[in-house]
């Protein structure tokens, strides 16, 4: 299992040269994700990806929980208040449950897109300064000997922790 550690670094060359380090320490390039503020150049820099930068996944995960229970609620609904003329099985139920948290899932998606992850709010004023956040994602018995290299090499660079799991999909 993997552990993302947080490091604001002051600026690009520090930057480039910690992204070398930890190449260095076999920490490959597609677990390094740089950001840093709006319209930054980070040049050859592993940039973080829209999944990591907006809060899309939980977006979606929140979509599906709440079109799961109005779907549930309409299903229900529907159910309950049939008329002869259009009789509905129990199945319409669990169909509208379903239909209800994709069709949510998706525009909770949609939504959340445009908006900043909510798990690097803390970084926003680093990162406004012309700091560079660095996540990097580590197997779990390594994390201790990252963060003292990282430390040992980049004396200039500030640990922020990390996180218990790195997310699914970003």
């Amino acid at each position: 299992m993997r552990r993302r550690l947080y490091f604001v670094l002051p600026d690009l060359a520090s930057a480039i040269q910690t992204s070398n380090d930890l190449l260095l320490a076999r920490i490959g390039d597609e677990h390094l994700h740089f950001l840093g503020r709006r319209g930054m150049s980070l040049g050859n820099l592993h940039e973080a990806s829209y999944l990591q930068k907006s809060d899309v996944v939980r977006g979606a995960e929140m979509g599906f929980v709440i079109g799961g229970v109005l779907g549930t609620l309409v299903g229900t609904w529907l159910y309950l208040t049939q008329t002869t003329a259009m009789p509905f099985q129990m199945a319409v139920v669990l169909i509208a449950a379903v239909i209800g948290s994709l069709f949510c899932a998706w525009a909770g998606s949609l939504v959340a897109v445009s908006t900043p992850n909510s798990r690097l709010a803390r970084f926003g004023k680093d990162m406004d300064a012309g700091r560079i956040l660095l996540m990097v994602d580590v197997p779990g018995p390594r994390v201790e000997e990252i963060t003292a290299l990282v430390a040992q090499r980049h004396p200039e660079s500030i640990a922020h922790g990390m996180e218990a799991t790195v997310p699914a999909f970003p």
